[in-house]
């Protein structure tokens, strides 16, 4: 074998091994790459307790209590299902009913979501294109 057809054969080799480890890598990750949930889709799958998942939808109107010690409770929509969230801390400022949240966390037993994370619009205009897209599949954006 000639230096040049060694070197051929290495860098052919070299890239066939590449190409195998990075589709494993995209095969391991295909399913755990979600930017969130919509609450359609956490009914439709039945995830199992104590599974971290994003929730992502608006908050439903009328739905949010505040309790004591930091305590709130409020609803997750897409206009289809709702999903009931439990969360104990400081929401972000922007956070209300009827716009656009993200929340990181478990569903318990009860099927209520138990929030450690909670993220809400940053800006008048701006919402997830993830949670914009779900909507639309909803038929609930306009």
């Amino acid at each position: 074998m000639t230096r040049k057809q060694r070197r051929l054969t290495l860098i052919g080799s070299s890239l066939g091994v590449l190409a195998v480890a990075l589709g494993l890598v995209l095969y391991a990750l295909s399913g755990s790459i979600v930017f969130f949930n919509s609450p359609s889709d956490i009914v439709a799958r039945h995830p199992g307790p104590n599974t971290r998942i994003r929730l992502g939808g608006l908050v439903k109107l009328g739905s949010v209590e505040r309790g004591a010690d930091m305590n709130i409770r409020f609803d997750v929509t897409d206009g289809k299902s709702d999903i009931p969230v439990r969360y104990q801390g400081i929401v972000p400022d922007l956070f209300r009913e009827g716009q656009g949240v993200v929340v990181e966390g478990t569903l318990d037993p009860s099927g209520a979501f138990v929030a450690d994370t909670v993220l809400a619009k940053h800006d008048e205009r701006y919402m997830p294109k993830e949670v914009v897209d779900a909507l639309k599949k909803s038929g609930r954006w306009q």
